[in-house]
């Protein structure tokens, strides 16, 4: 997901009949926010990054798989982005990649994660500069992403819970 200083206006609560502040930023630094969540278990795994590429892809995959347990085999659904597609992405052993329909967003569950985060953490904010907005990012990962219960509830599937067979 790409964060930046464009941001996000959204609802806040104010007087009625007021019309109450609300910060829109015309600079254009951003930083791209990578993430894995799981809805069953709740745990999350993000990288940021100035640019994103397939390079940049096979570097957060080669860290989530070292954070899988052993005896665990991760299955990760995304979308056709030319990055995700790429004939340059080296998937680990322990990674499965289910790839999206085309124009689907609405079927991957980080989806919900990368617009709760918009709401919640970054809107009606401005952000001096790149670092700024990095740690704005890491900030709002490690308080939001990091809640697994929260995880659990953005990012439900009822298409994803784990099956006991």
């Amino acid at each position: 997901m790409r964060f930046g200083q464009q941001g996000t206006i959204s609802r806040k609560w104010a007087r009625r009949g007021s019309r109450p502040p609300a910060v829109k930023q015309t600079q254009y630094d951003y930083v791209y926010v990578i993430g894995a969540a799981c809805p069953s278990t709740g745990k999350s795994e993000g990288l940021l990054s100035p640019h994103i590429n397939s390079g940049v892809i096979n570097v957060f995959l080669e860290q989530m798989a070292r954070q899988i347990d052993p005896d665990v085999h991760v299955v990760m659904v995304w979308d056709q982005a030319g990055f995700h597609t790429s004939t340059y992405l080296q998937i680990p052993e322990n990674i499965t990649i289910v790839p999206l329909p085309p124009y689907s967003p609405e079927l991957n569950p980080v989806e919900n994660l990368w617009h709760y985060l918009r709401s919640h953490a970054w809107s009606n904010c401005a952000f001096d500069n790149y670092l700024h907005l990095c740690t704005a990012a890491c900030e709002a990962w490690q308080k939001y992403c990091l809640d697994t219960t929260l995880i659990k509830s953005v990012c439900n599937a009822p298409y994803a819970i784990r099956r006991k067979t």
